[in-house]
């Protein structure tokens, strides 16, 4: 009976020194999020969010990397009408033209299509409790805005983006 009762004193002590253990690990920083801007399986450009916290200006790195919104009507772009090419404010990649643009009423620039539609990557947003369409760099992952089937002709589409993800070339 006392050599039961020390296996089981035994058994039990190993148990309880093993799940302490596990318990008291600090969880690790650098597991990836499968999709996010950090994700370089799905995203073969994506970096470390320190690195674009570096390189990014606050107000841009809220909208990219942590997938924020600028207030409408009050952001660099959603009125501009001059003629150029919009970019990537990550990578400088070329985006939306001004010729794409539109006035939707919405407060944010709008385009019914991109320059080059392998330069973008839509993916599923449940954030909010909606179901909506985010439109990411298909390089980096990093968010660009939202997009919806509401926009003129010839597309039907509304690309609703955040000027911080973007910066503004002007035509020559």
């Amino acid at each position: 009976m006392q050599m039961k009762t020390k296996k089981f004193n035994v058994a039990l002590f190993t148990l309880l020194i093993v799940t302490l253990s596990a318990c008291s690990q600090t969880p690790s920083n650098t597991k990836i999020v499968a999709g996010s801007s950090e994700d370089t399986k799905t995203f073969p450009e994506a970096k470390p969010n320190a690195y674009w916290k570096k390189m990014l200006s606050p107000e841009a790195y809220d909208i990219m990397v942590n997938k924020g919104t600028e207030a409408p009507f009050n952001n660099p772009y959603w009125n501009k009408h001059e003629k150029g090419m919009y970019v990537s404010t990550a990578t400088g990649k070329p985006l939306f033209n001004s010729d794409a643009k539109f006035e939707s009423g919405t407060g944010w620039p709008s385009f019914f299509q991109p320059i080059d539609p392998k330069a973008i990557m839509i993916v599923k947003d449940y954030s909010f409790g909606m179901e909506r369409d985010e439109v990411v760099e298909r390089s980096t992952g990093l968010h660009l805005g939202h997009v919806f089937d509401d926009g003129p002709a010839p597309t039907g589409l509304r690309y609703c983006l955040d000027s911080y993800a973007l910066k503004f070339i002007k035509a020559k």
